[in-house]
């Protein structure tokens, strides 16, 4: 684990080259746990997962890190429920982690937000589809 404070554009120096954590971590301390393939981008305080990356660095390099320490136990993601916020195409729809979602027309151009911390059951509120009659064959 190494403590590393992200330059302004959410990069992070490891290992004499510049890591991609995430633009909204810029200017903020934060802890960065190194496994075989993976960097977890911490809050040092909280534990709390932020980002996930894939890891540039060889496990040679990532042992010989200055400042580098025991990880310790693995954060944790939050467990505060996901908001999103998005504004609605001309169509009323809507696209959250690559997964379109049909509000309606009457929500055309407005920007919509989740209030509920229910689970998301469908996705697309419609009828469910009869199964078809197979047809007999004699």
């Amino acid at each position: 684990m190494v403590d590393e404070v992200t330059e302004l554009d959410g990069q992070v120096h490891l290992a004499g080259r510049y890591v991609i954590a995430a633009e909204i971590l810029g200017g903020r301390r934060v802890g960065v746990r190194i496994e075989e393939s993976t960097l977890m981008f911490f809050d040092p305080a909280t534990r709390e997962l932020l980002r996930t990356r894939p890891s540039p660095l060889t496990w040679d390099q990532a042992r010989r890190l200055w400042g580098a320490s025991p990880a310790g136990p693995p954060p944790r993601p939050s467990a505060e429920p996901i908001t999103a916020q998005r504004r609605a195409s001309n169509t009323g729809v809507i696209m959250i982690a690559g997964q379109k979602i049909a509000l309606g027309r009457i929500h055309a151009g407005r920007t919509i937000r989740r209030t509920t911390t229910d689970p998301v059951r469908r996705v697309k509120a419609q009828r469910p589809s009869q199964p078809r009659k197979a047809a007999h064959v004699s």
